[in-house]
């Protein structure tokens, strides 16, 4: 019976060590929508840990970071489309119209960022290639972050 008890215990104890990098995901996926979210202090937190290694903590924010991205692009292609724009209109907006896809790289910046994921549904930009900008700009952010905390700079 003890040792019935001790695995049960003892095996529930060791399915929550993968929790901060749930924790990790679920930050990221959230503070890329137009949820409240702060991904950067679930970063820290799980590097602190020392836990995991920064490849995997950085793919993790990454992924729900970018599905975050995702959603929001989603999100602007069930809005109608208007591709007229006026000269005074949504500077994410004219942003998208003047440089395309690699304003996507700043889909990771606070506000602006969830704004251009939107704009890029909105205008009907290709998926894949949104996706990849998106992708790209939220590594290097994550890379940056990560590089910050281990004090490379």
């Amino acid at each position: 019976m003890l040792d019935l008890l001790d695995s049960v215990v003892f095996g529930s104890f060791s399915s929550f060590s993968d929790m901060s990098l749930w924790v990790l995901f679920f930050s990221s996926f959230l503070s890329a929508t137009l949820l409240p979210g702060s991904s950067e202090a679930a970063l820290v937190a799980t590097l602190s840990l020392q836990q995991f290694s920064p490849a995997m903590i950085v793919f993790i924010a990454t992924l729900g970071n970018s599905l975050g991205g995702m959603t929001n692009y989603c999100l602007g292609v069930w809005v109608p489309n208007r591709t007229h724009i006026n000269k005074h209109g949504h500077k994410s907006l004219v942003w998208l119209k003047k440089y395309g896809y690699w304003t996507l790289l700043l889909s990771w910046m606070p506000v602006i960022g969830d704004a251009l994921c939107i704009a890029a549904g909105w205008l009907r930009m290709k998926f894949f290639e949104s996706l990849i900008c998106i992708v790209i700009g939220k590594t290097v952010r994550y890379i940056m972050l990560t590089v910050l905390f281990y004090g490379f700079f």
